[in-house]
């Protein structure tokens, strides 16, 4: 069978810098799925990093690369519309 993850993140238990990077690692990951047209393994990663994002606070965002967060807001909203 599948080798087992050697420790299994919950997202909803990180914080600080581990959460920038969780974001930024799950934004990637969708817009990676996004340029593969797997729009639906895109829709749910953007969803997880969208969840992580409304987490972090204004200086945390401004971590985030500039690039990924206008991914992450524009160029998906279009796709996959507002969100919640």
């Amino acid at each position: 069978g599948m080798p087992a993850k050697k420790h299994v993140i919950d997202p909803e238990s990180l914080t600080g810098k581990a959460l920038e990077k969780e974001v930024c690692r799950r934004i990637r990951l969708a817009r990676s799925r996004w340029k593969d047209h797997n729009n639906r393994a895109c829709r749910a990663e953007r969803t997880k990093a969208m969840d992580l994002y409304e987490k972090l606070s204004p200086e945390q965002r401004n971590q985030v690369p500039q690039e990924l967060r206008v991914w992450l807001r524009y160029r998906s909203e279009k796709y996959f519309g507002k969100g919640k």
